[in-house]
């Protein structure tokens, strides 16, 4: 498979309300980086305080102010002439947005306060029984694959970003991404409103590297730059729910670039039982000890599932990995389309709508797709994806390519 697809076509421009709104929503949007307000500062503080109390007491968070005036930016947001939109497809999807936006806003102004779960599960879902039944299988029954050292630092991973981002700009002149080196991240990698963070204290197995790379560049970075080329920008910046097919992408990018390890998939395991927990109420404490002395996690894995559950008073977010990838592994079972999930940043329930856009020439196909898919052993790989449950989605051992 090509990773370019070739004689690429131009997307028709939206019909003129379509677009304004389109365009307002792209900018509110930008305004919004929730994910940023809700990263807790200082990690290693966190944790000292934590096991200073003897591990019994959750430790303050801290976060980061958004500079911008949420009374405004919420006042924007009901003003747009959504119900003016004349195609019900569009119409659909940017209403959708609009209200996705204001519970965004809901999301950030809770921060800390009584409300905040509710408007979690009103933005992003309740972490349904289902769900963590098979979370419970898979820490039930999913081992630890082959010991790996942590041989890998900061300069080693810019420079392989470097090269990810070197080899995509060779195919697409116009594809763009920010790094930044930061050491208050509370993620190793991270890709939040087209700029790429890395954790300047990272330090993982090699082997994990360019999986994570495949997850961060090959999925969010990629479908970016692929929505930008739409006539509907909500697919540069995602239109509504689009979170669980992002994650999933992500993670199912993990495993075709060639190494997605049982430890992987626990911890994505791990967080969902995590903010199943902290959606009921239930402190860092309590959940950091039902994932160490229950299910058997590494001190730091636990603490870091904790934190993130807990994050701004219970955040069900986290939840969206494993959810997204149980039901991608479903549509691709049902004959889904690879590409297709590389249009822009959707929910799947969304891509009937997206083909009909396609129809209309609003939309157009990738311009990318991700390095992995260049790779001999894609096509192998991505055919297990389609028979294989979620709870059975893992390597046991590194690609040989990635042996020192």
């Amino acid at each position: 498979m090509s990773a370019v697809m070739a004689e690429r076509p131009v997307a028709r421009p939206l019909p003129d309300v379509a677009a304004r709104v389109d365009e307002a929503l792209a900018t509110l949007d930008a305004r919004l980086d929730w994910l940023l307000a809700l990263s807790p500062l200082d990690g290693v503080g966190l944790w000292k305080a934590f096991e200073a109390s003897g591990r019994s007491v959750e430790p303050t968070m801290r976060y980061v102010d958004l500079e911008v005036d949420l009374q405004a930016t919420r006042k924007a947001l009901d003003a747009l002439p959504v119900a003016e939109i004349g195609p019900p497809a569009l119409q659909a999807l940017l209403a959708e947005k609009q209200r996705e936006l204001g519970r965004m806003i809901d999301l950030v102004e809770q921060r800390d306060r009584p409300g905040f779960v509710e408007a979690s599960v009103a933005l992003f879902g309740a972490v349904e029984p289902e769900l963590v039944e098979v979370a419970e299988r898979i820490l039930a029954g999913v081992g630890s694959g082959e010991p790996l050292p942590a041989d890998c630092g900061i300069d080693e991973v810019r420079s392989q970003v470097e090269d990810e981002i070197d080899w995509y700009r060779a195919q697409a002149p116009d594809f763009h991404i920010d790094v930044v080196i930061d050491t208050d991240i509370s993620s190793m990698l991270m890709v939040s409103h087209g700029t790429f963070y890395i954790d300047g204290n990272i330090r993982l197995p090699r082997a994990r590297v360019q999986p994570l790379i495949q997850h961060e560049i090959g999925t969010h970075v990629v479908t970016r730059h692929n929505g930008r080329q739409q006539a509907l920008r909500q697919l540069e910046v995602g239109l509504a729910q689009y979170d669980p097919t992002q994650e999933g992408l992500g993670v199912l990018g993990e495993y075709l670039s060639g190494y997605l390890p049982g430890e992987r998939l626990r911890i994505l395991a791990a967080r969902v039982v995590a903010t199943a927990m902290a959606a009921r109420g239930e402190q860092l404490p309590a959940i950091f000890a039902c994932l160490h002395e229950t299910h058997g996690m590494p001190t730091d894995d636990a603490f870091d599932v904790a934190v993130r559950a807990r994050r701004g008073g219970g955040l069900t977010k986290d939840a969206v990995y494993l959810r997204g990838l149980r039901d991608l592994l479903a549509y691709l079972d049902a004959g889904g389309e690879f590409d297709a999930l590389f249009l822009g940043k959707f929910a799947l329930a969304q891509l009937e709508l997206l083909e009909a856009l396609v129809d209309d020439g609003w939309v157009v196909p990738p311009a990318l797709l991700p390095r992995y898919a260049a790779d001999d052993n894609f096509h192998t790989r991505l055919e297990a994806c389609r028979r294989t449950p979620v709870e059975e989605l893992f390597q046991t051992h590194r690609p040989q390519e990635h042996t020192a």
